[in-house]
């Protein structure tokens, strides 16, 4: 399922941080944040969780970030090898800083604005339980500041079908997994 901008999900942070007139810096500008696609698995919540929190082994499943380190503590380092989609057959590194953690629910890490990278930027990937074996999942970033909307205009749609790609190989993980375990009872 696809939706649109209008239609996408605004967390609770976006609440209370400051629009991009407030701060040009890192305020939040709504028409610069890439949505994926909505995910509905056949799969508990909790297993979402659980894969997404593995990041040892995110190359086994994800085809956008292939390396993830972090101790997943709020505010601690996430260091990340990304497939640029933008450059094919390259690899980028990338570092963010847990800024949410909410079992079974939110898992988000943040770019800070700095002179160096003047690029803030901050990515949640959600997951809805809509019954007792099955949920929803979707990702999205928000690039902040007043340089936000111009890399929403240049990364936004490929960082679209990197987050879509893991949003469906995601799935097919956790539904693997699922059945599983299901055998295993």
């Amino acid at each position: 399922m696809t939706i649109s901008l209008d239609q996408a999900p605004l967390w609770e942070w976006t609440k209370s941080v400051p629009t991009l007139t407030e701060d040009p810096v890192s305020g939040l500008d709504p028409n610069a944040i890439t949505v994926s696609d909505i995910v509905d698995i056949d799969a508990p919540a909790h297993i979402v969780w659980q894969i997404l929190i593995d990041l040892p082994r995110y190359s086994e499943w994800n085809p956008f970030c292939i390396r993830a380190v972090s101790t997943l503590e709020m505010g601690a380092a996430v260091e990340m090898t990304l497939w640029s989609y933008a450059v094919p057959g390259t690899l980028v590194p990338n570092l963010e800083y847990v800024c949410a953690k909410d079992e079974d629910q939110m898992l988000s890490w943040e770019m800070l604005h700095s002179d160096f990278w003047p690029y803030p930027a901050r990515r949640d990937q959600v997951i809805e339980k809509t019954g007792e074996n099955s949920c929803r999942y979707i990702s999205t970033d928000a690039f902040l500041g007043a340089n936000g909307i111009h890399v929403f205009n240049f990364a936004g749609p490929w960082v679209k079908r990197a987050f879509d790609d893991s949003a469906r190989a995601l799935k097919a993980r956790a539904e693997m997994m699922y059945r599983a375990e299901q055998e295993k009872a």
